[in-house]
């Protein structure tokens, strides 16, 4: 009896590893993976400013005083709405104290209702160089001035250098080129430019100044448009870019 018992025992034993080897493939059981996202890699980037660094102008916001500093003296000076917010707006030209003949700097302000000012556009390239070679004024005079949002620039000089007039305009955020005029008078005619970069529209007028009724011709071009932001723009390079490139003569 007992015999038969321990016969019983064993087959059950081996059938139950028959068993389990038939249900062991051979392959390591499967293990599922979690998809981890590495949050030191996920960038805000919506509704972010990029941080103010400005190592000449740290000061963004505050009194003109602050952000202006000690070490400028302001040349010119306008006053006007440029955002259409209501409040009246500042655009400085700064020349160095300690160097007349430094790079002048053009700064855009916009008044804050705590009657405080927040520098919004900076330009060391907008205006030509003060003095010629020969330190004589190059255009004088020199004038700003706001009215109805816009920005106007107007400086002076007959000869040889002649007149140079631009205008910006904030469309949006960008403070944009909208109109540069420039008038050359030489030996027997004078000619006067009108480009509107954002129409793509230059005019060339050419008067004949030998003539006792001095007779004008006026071309109109269909040039490509265009967006100069305040910051990037030298007016004097690009109105005379524009007249090369579009073979006017």
């Amino acid at each position: 009896m007992r015999i038969i018992i321990r016969y019983i025992l064993l087959l059950s034993i081996i059938f139950i590893n028959s068993c389990t080897k038939n249900n062991d493939t051979g392959k390591p059981s499967k293990i599922r993976k979690e998809n981890k996202v590495d949050s030191t890699i996920i960038k805000k980037t919506s509704g972010e400013q990029p941080e103010y660094k400005n190592k000449t102008f740290p000061v963004k916001e505050g009194l003109l005083s602050d952000i202006v500093g000690g070490s400028y003296a302001i040349q010119h000076e306008a006053d006007g709405d440029l955002n259409n917010d209501g409040l009246s707006d500042k655009v400085l030209v700064l020349r160095k104290k300690s160097d007349t003949l430094f790079q002048r700097t053009v700064l855009v302000l916009l008044k804050n209702r705590n009657n405080h000012f927040r520098l919004d556009k900076i330009s060391d390239i907008l205006l030509p160089d003060e003095y010629n070679e020969a330190g004589f004024k190059k255009y004088d005079p020199e004038s700003i001035s706001i009215a109805k949002g816009v920005l106007s620039v107007n400086l002076y000089n007959p000869a040889p250098y002649g007149n140079l007039f631009f205008n910006f305009k904030y469309i949006n955020k960008d403070f944009v080129l909208t109109y540069i005029e420039t008038y050359n008078a030489g030996a027997g005619s004078s000619q006067s430019l009108y480009y509107e970069p954002l129409k793509g529209k230059l005019l060339q007028e050419v008067t004949d100044t030998m003539e006792e009724n001095m007779p004008a011709e006026t071309k109109k071009i269909q040039v490509k448009k265009q967006k100069f932001l305040f910051e990037n723009s030298v007016p004097d390079d690009i109105i005379s870019k524009v007249y090369s490139e579009n073979d006017v003569l």
